[in-house]
């Protein structure tokens, strides 16, 4: 069980935008999310960290608010009944202007470009679902016009940070004496975090109630809100097939090779029949693509395997969810580490890495004639980095074996529930270490 929790949601994000506000040639920011991934929280702790005054307002259900786009979109106009509506003066730089759930009212996203041209002293931030937001690219989105964030569920590090702060420090310092004394007590709580996750909500539920059973209503709350969003934002001929490809995913994940197939779903499935279904779930962030490579060589993506690719969820904790893991296994560790076949140490490794820098060049690669496969191969300076995930503590591999007789890296990565270790050409790096992985090959030749 948790101890001596102190719900403290500090998001790294917060110094991502204090940076935007210190910028001199600002634009609105749109902050995109997942739903239920802290944005509405983010931007009102961002607004009262360092703003003289926070305007919020929220487009849900606010008829009256959309009503002051509808008659023009004079950024002086908006200000003066915006202020009305609030009940104090915007002023420029010293007021956040806070535009939450936007895709509510597209006419207000358009605003934002006019904002950005004729009055670029209001900070403004919106927000809304990416769902939602995505709905609107196309019907006056401002392109180019607006800067844009992506806000993922909380990284391990930030759930450290607002369930048991004492190792916090250490992690991000690298201190390894430290890390190596309290090396048990941190991989308790990355146990923990497998079946919580990084939603803002399923945290700080687990941590006042202390209740797997509660927690799990939480999730499920949050899975079934994007059902809705589904029928919501979705054209009514694709509903059903985003629903049958995200349902499969927890299910193709548990097969030995995770490559996703779309035979699997339904006899006679084929891409080209899903390809819409497809992108409206990588574009609203509820999946993460991991595409195959034949070669490790520079550029990654060059060599990518467009119609080979394997599917993972945005939050660990929503993947346990769905997949019924029973808290009961929290107590059994050698179960915790094999149930699922590994798949729970995946998805925390792409997680980790995808909120470290979403930019980065991330596939994996495999062999199909002899079933060599490793899990993420990344680029790293000049380097390409192969890196394999183990679930426990027995590192052997043969995929790896195999990779490094066929390209002879520089370096490969072992990410584990072993302790940090660097040999000449393997790097071991506990899994909770993993967002760590550009500093701890830093130094590498």
């Amino acid at each position: 069980m948790l101890n001596n929790y102190n719900i403290s949601m500090r998001r790294i994000l917060i110094e991502r935008l204090k940076r935007w506000k210190d910028k001199p040639d600002r634009k609105p920011m749109v902050l995109y999310g997942v739903r239920q991934a802290g944005k509405t929280w983010l931007m009102k702790e961002f607004g009262a960290e360092f703003y003289k005054q926070t305007a919020y307002f929220s487009f849900d259900n606010n008829e009256k608010l959309r009503d002051i786009f509808k008659k023009d979109l004079h950024a002086t106009r908006i200000i003066q009944a915006l202020s009305a509506e609030i009940g104090f003066n915007i002023t420029p730089n010293d007021t956040l202007i806070i535009f939450d759930e936007i895709q509510e009212c597209p006419i207000a996203m358009t605003a934002l470009k006019y904002f950005n041209e004729n009055a670029p002293q209001y900070n403004i931030i919106a927000a809304g679902s990416l769902l939602g937001v995505m709905s609107l690219v196309g019907t006056g989105f401002p392109v180019g016009q607006v800067d844009m964030l992506t806000l993922y569920p909380m990284s391990f590090i930030e759930f450290l940070q607002a369930v048991d702060n004492r190792f916090t420090e250490a992690i991000n310092n690298l201190e390894f004496d430290l890390l190596n004394i309290f090396h048990d007590s941190i991989l308790e709580l990355f146990k923990q975090y497998l079946f919580i996750g990084g939603m803002p909500a399923a945290v700080k539920c687990f941590a006042e109630t202390k209740s797997f059973f509660d927690l799990r209503e939480v999730q499920t709350t949050i899975i079934n809100a994007y059902y809705a969003d589904f029928i919501k934002h979705i054209p009514d001929s694709n509903i059903a097939k985003v629903r049958n490809l995200w349902d499969s995913v927890p299910v193709q994940l548990s097969k030995e090779n995770k490559r996703f197939l779309y035979s699997d779903m339904k006899q006679g499935s084929r891409g080209r029949d899903y390809e819409l279904a497809l992108q409206w779930l990588k574009d609203t962030g509820l999946i993460k693509m991991l595409n195959r490579i034949s070669l490790p060589k520079m550029p990654l993506v060059a060599y990518q395997e467009f119609p080979i690719f394997k599917l993972y969820m945005s939050d660990i904790g929503l993947l346990s969810a769905r997949t019924a893991l029973d808290p009961k296994i929290y107590n059994d560790t050698d179960n915790l580490f094999t149930h699922y076949k590994g798949v729970l140490a995946e998805q925390f490794v792409l997680q980790e890495l995808i909120a470290l820098d979403n930019n980065m060049p991330l596939f994996y690669w495999a062999q199909d004639k002899n079933n060599a496969e490793i899990d993420f191969v990344i680029q790293h300076e000049s380097m390409i980095i192969p890196i394999e995930v183990k679930a426990g503590t027995n590192i052997k591999s043969e995929s790896l074996r195999t990779y490094k007789k066929l390209f002879n890296p520089q370096v490969s990565v072992i990410a584990s529930q072993n302790k940090y270790k660097k040999g000449d050409e393997t790097v071991e790096i506990p899994l909770y270490l993993i967002s760590k992985i550009k500093d701890l090959l830093g130094d590498c030749p």
